[in-house]
C-alpha cells in the first residue's frame, strides 16, 4: 500500500500520530505541537464523524514525507489554529516563534473557501471565486513558499477524505483543486502532489470517464504486467553486458495517471489503446553522463520514434525538471523510456521540496514565473485570465545568441521572448532574428530556437498585439503601455474637443481646466457625454462675455445637439450635416473612435490610427462621437467539424439553443480529410466576439471569427 493509501485510511489520532512519527522522528517541539493540536481542536469534528486533529496530524504527514523541516511540520500541526479556535497568532509566536506564526499566519490568509460558502458548480460565478482563492494563495506565498507547499498538502488531505462531503460540494471542490491547485503544483515542480490531486479530481468531475481508463487498467493488468517486465529484462540485460553495475542503477515500471491519460485521448483524438506513452519504464543512474550512455544503449538496441525524443536533461524544465525522454518499440508494443540521475528524481517528485528533504540534488525550481505574476489592479477575472495560461501551459526553451535559458509557454512569440528578458527589450523591441533569420515579433518559437531581439530607441505602443503573446508578463506590460497612450489621447481629445466648442486656443483650454482642477480627470470625456456636458457648464462662466446680449447669444450657442447617422452618434454645437470613415485606419463598429470636425462634416477615425494622432497633436477641430448601440451583432465564423452524419443538425440545433439566427452558410470540404469546413454568417446578442466563440467552441472548432458590423456595409 503506497503512503497516500495509508493517509486516506488513517481515520483516528494514535495512528495519524505514528504515521507523521514514522516519516519524521518527533522532536520535542513536534510532540509539543501535536499535544496542542489535539487539545485545541478537542470536541470538534469532520463531516466524517473523525476527530478533527486527525486532519492536521495527517497534513503534517504528508508535509513530512515531501520533505518538509521541523518548523514546516510544526506550522501544518498548527494550519487550522487560528481560524478553527480560540487560539491567535501572537499565541502561536509566543508558544513556537516567529518562524513557525508567520507560516501559520500565511496559511489563515489563504481564505480557502468554507464549503457552506462554495457555489453549485453551474454557477457562472466559480471562476471568480477560484481566481479570488487562487490570487490569495499568490500573494501569501510570495513571501514564503513553504506556505503553498503546506497548503497543497492540505488540499491533498481534503481530496482524499472528499467521500464525506455531498456530490455537489465534492464536484466543486475537485473543480476548484483541477484549475488552481494541481497547476501550482506542476509549476512548483512537485508531481506527486500534481498527479494525486489531478487524479483525484478527474475522478470526481468526470466519474464515468475515470471508470472507463480505470477499468481498462484493471482488465489488462496482468497483460501489462508482462509486457513491462520482459521489456525490463531486456533492458537490464542490456546494461549488465555493458558494465553497469547492479546496484548502481535502478528501473521501475510508471503507468501513466488516469487524468493525463484522458487528457492525451482528448487532445489527440484517440483511444486508450492508442496512447502511445501508456506503458513507461523508469531508469535511475548515478550520473549524467551515464543518463546519455544508457539512451544510447536503449537507441541501439530498440527502433526509437525520433520524434517524441526529448532532453530535459540539457535544457531542463522551468520548474527544474530534468529527465531524458524517449518512446522506443519492443515486439510491435510502444514503450516510454525516462531516464534521470537519482537527484534528478528526488527534485521531480519533491520539486521546490526537495530544497528541504535532499540537501544534495541542488535542483530547484526557478521560482521567477511567481514574481512575474505582477497583480495589477484589473479585475479578477482580468488577472485569473491572464496568469492562469502561464500555469497550464506546456514549456518550450529557447537561448539567447550568448547561451542563456528562457522557458515560454507553448505557443510563444520572439516579443513573449523579448519581454522575458526585460519589460523595456519588451517594450521597445522592433524584429527579431531566430535562428539567425529576421523575423515577425509574433513569430511563433519552437523548441531550442536561438533569438536576438533588435529594438529601437523609443517605447512601441502595440496594443492590438495584446491578444496575440501568451505570456503574462507580455500582455502585463503591454496592457500598460496601451493604457498610458489611450488616456494620453483621450486628453488631448478631450482639450480638442471643448476648444472647438467654446472656438478658443488649445493652450487657453488646457490652462482653464488646470485652474478647475480637472486635469486628472479630464481623459474620461471623450468617452462620457455627461461628463462632456458637465464639464462644459463648469466652463462657460470663464467666456462669458461682458455684454448680457452676447453673453446670452455666447450661451445658446454652447448647446450641444444630436445628430444621428446610421450606426455613429455626433454631439456638436455645431450644425453636422453628414460623417465619413477615413480610409487610412477602416474603423470597424465597436472599434475606439474619434471625430475631426471639418465644416459641416465630420471624419471618424479609428483613435490610435497615426494620422488622427497627428491631427489632435495639430489641434484640428474635434467633435464627441460614440457608436449606436446595436442589440444584434453580426459575425462571420469559418468552424471545422467532424464529417460524420447529423454533425451539422446537431450544430444548428446547438446555435437555435444559444439564440444564434444563421444568416447564410457555405460549405468547403477536402475529399482527402474527414473534416469539413463551414462560413457562416451569423446574428446574436452576444457582443463579445471572445464569449461568442468560448460557447462555440464546446461544440465545434472555430477557425476564424470576424464581425460584419463594419461601417463601411451600411
Amino acid at each position: 500500500m503506497n503512503f497516500f493509501n495509508v493517509v486516506q485510511n488513517t481515520k483516528n489520532i494514535e495512528d495519524s500520530k505514528n504515521l507523521l512519527y514514522f516519516h519524521f522522528p518527533p522532536t520535542e517541539k513536534i510532540k509539543k505541537a501535536v499535544e496542542f493540536c489535539i487539545k485545541a481542536h478537542e470536541n470538534q469534528f469532520r463531516k466524517s464523524g473523525e476527530p478533527y486533529s486527525v486532519h492536521p496530524l495527517l497534513v503534517s504527514s504528508i508535509v513530512a514525507y515531501m520533505g518538509g523541516n521541523e518548523t514546516m511540520i510544526v506550522a501544518a500541526l498548527l494550519h487550522d489554529i487560528v481560524e478553527d479556535t480560540t487560539y491567535s497568532i501572537e499565541d502561536v509566536d509566543k508558544l513556537y516563534g516567529n518562524s513557525v506564526a508567520q507560516l501559520v499566519d500565511g496559511l489563515t490568509k489563504i481564505d480557502s473557501i468554507r464549503e457552506k460558502e462554495l457555489l453549485p458548480s453551474t454557477s457562472n460565478e466559480k471562476l471568480i471565486i477560484s481566481a479570488l482563492s487562487f490570487r490569495k494563495m499568490l500573494l501569501a506565498s510570495i513571501e514564503d513558499i513553504r506556505v503553498l507547499v503546506i497548503k497543497l498538502c492540505d488540499r491533498v488531505h481534503n481530496m482524499l477524505t472528499l467521500d464525506a462531503l455531498p456530490q455537489n460540494k465534492q464536484i466543486r471542490i475537485a473543480e476548484e483543486t483541477l484549475v488552481v491547485y494541481a497547476p501550482i503544483s506542476h509549476r512548483l515542480g512537485i508531481s506527486t502532489i500534481k498527479n494525486i490531486l489531478e487524479d483525484l479530481s478527474f475522478k470526481y468531475i468526470f466519474p464515468e470517464e475515470y471508470s472507463k481508463i480505470d477499468d481498462y487498467f484493471k482488465s489488462h493488468e496482468q497483460k501489462i504486467d508482462i509486457k513491462l517486465n520482459n521489456f525490463i529484462s531486456k533492458i537490464e540485460d542490456i546494461l549488465d553486458k555493458d558494465g553497469f553495475e547492479k546496484d548502481s542503477y535502478k528501473i521501475s515500471t510508471r503507468i501513466k495517471h488516469h487524468y493525463s491519460i484522458y487528457l492525451k485521448m482528448q487532445r489527440k483524438g484517440v483511444s486508450i489503446e492508442e496512447v502511445l506513452d501508456l506503458m513507461a519504464i523508469r531508469i535511475l543512474v548515478n550520473t549524467p553522463v551515464d543518463c546519455y550512455k544508457v539512451l544510447g544503449l536503449v537507441h541501439t538496441n530498440f527502433k526509437p520514434l525520433i520524434a517524441r525524443f526529448k532532453d530535459y536533461i540539457a535544457i531542463p524544465k522551468e520548474n527544474g525538471y530534468q529527465t531524458l525522454h524517449t518512446t522506443v518499440f519492443n515486439n510491435s508494443s510502444i514503450f516510454e523510456v525516462q531516464i534521470r540521475t537519482y537527484d534528478m528524481h528526488k527534485s521531480a517528485e519533491y520539486g521546490v521540496a526537495a530544497h528541504w528533504k535532499y540537501k544534495s540534488a541542488g535542483l530547484n525550481p526557478n521560482m521567477e514565473w511567481l514574481h512575474n505574476l505582477e497583480l495589477q489592479n484589473d479585475s479578477i477575472e482580468e488577472f485569473y485570465d491572464l496568469v492562469k495560461s502561464d500555469l497550464y501551459s506546456e514549456d518550450i526553451s529557447v537561448q539567447t545568441p550568448k547561451g542563456e535559458l528562457r522557458t515560454l509557454p507553448r505557443g510563444a512569440t520572439a516579443l513573449d521572448f523579448a519581454y522575458s528578458i526585460h519589460s523595456d527589450i519588451g517594450d521597445r523591441a522592433k524584429f527579431a532574428y531566430i535562428n539567425r533569420q529576421k523575423s515577425p515579433l509574433l513569430t511563433e518559437l519552437k523548441n531550442g530556437d536561438i533569438v536576438k531581439i533588435e529594438t529601437e530607441i523609443e517605447t512601441i505602443t502595440r496594443c492590438s498585439w495584446i491578444d496575440a503573446v501568451k505570456t503574462t508578463r507580455a500582455k502585463t506590460h503591454m496592457r500598460i503601455n496601451c493604457n498610458h497612450k489611450l488616456k494620453d489621447i483621450d486628453k488631448k481629445s478631450a482639450i480638442n474637443i471643448l476648444a472647438t466648442i467654446f472656438d478658443k486656443e488649445y493652450e487657453t483650454i488646457e490652462k482653464t481646466i488646470e485652474e478647475k482642477g480637472l486635469t486628472n480627470s479630464i481623459y474620461k470625456l471623450p468617452n462620457d457625454i455627461g461628463f462632456l456636458k458637465d464639464v462644459k457648464s463648469r466652463l462657460k462662466n470663464k467666456f462669458k462675455h461682458n455684454s448680457k446680449f452676447l453673453s446670452k447669444f455666447r450661451i445658446a450657442r454652447l448647446n450641444l445637439r444630436e445628430f444621428t447617422f446610421d450606426n455613429i452618434l455626433v454631439y456638436s454645437n455645431n450644425h453636422i450635416a453628414e460623417i465619413s470613415f477615413d480610409y487610412c485606419c477602416h474603423p470597424k463598429r465597436g472599434d475606439m473612435v474619434v471625430g475631426f470636425k471639418s465644416k459641416n462634416k465630420v471624419f471618424i477615425h479609428h483613435k490610435l490610427c497615426d494620422i488622427a494622432q497627428k491631427k489632435m497633436n495639430e489641434h484640428e477641430q474635434m467633435v464627441f462621437v460614440k457608436w449606436i448601440e446595436d442589440k444584434l451583432h453580426k459575425y462571420k465564423i469559418v468552424v471545422s467539424l467532424e464529417n460524420k452524419k447529423g454533425a451539422l443538425a446537431n450544430f444548428l440545433i446547438y446555435l437555435a439553443k444559444i439564440d444564434v439566427n444563421v444568416l447564410s452558410i457555405k460549405l468547403a470540404h477536402d475529399d482527402n480529410s474527414h473534416i469539413e469546413y463551414f462560413e457562416l454568417n451569423i446574428e446574436t446578442e452576444i457582443s463579445n466576439s471572445k464569449t461568442l466563440t468560448q460557447m462555440l467552441d464546446t461544440k465545434v472548432k472555430v477557425i476564424e471569427i470576424a464581425s460584419l458590423n463594419d461601417a463601411y456595409n451600411n
